[in-house]
């Protein structure tokens, strides 16, 4: 099975929860996935854009209300 590493960003305003997702990625093999909660409204376009720029997959987001999920693999 595989394993993910958890981000807990709630809280955090932009530019953070990208910075925060950005640092733990460098640190994981290709292949790794990542799932990021945030609670910042701009996460919605940030997380999208970075994972773009950078190369990575997001797999999914999933907005439940005050809290917006990311699945990313690197």
């Amino acid at each position: 099975m595989e394993t993910e590493t958890h981000i807990d960003a709630k809280g955090l305003l932009c530019p953070l929860p990208v910075l925060r997702l950005r640092k733990v990625l460098e640190a994981l093999p290709a292949g790794a996935c990542v799932v990021l909660e945030a609670t910042d409204g701009a996460s919605w376009i940030d997380v999208p854009h970075f994972c773009a720029q950078a190369g990575h997959t997001l797999l999914e987001a999933e907005d439940l209300g005050h809290i917006k999920r990311y699945r990313i693999r690197k």
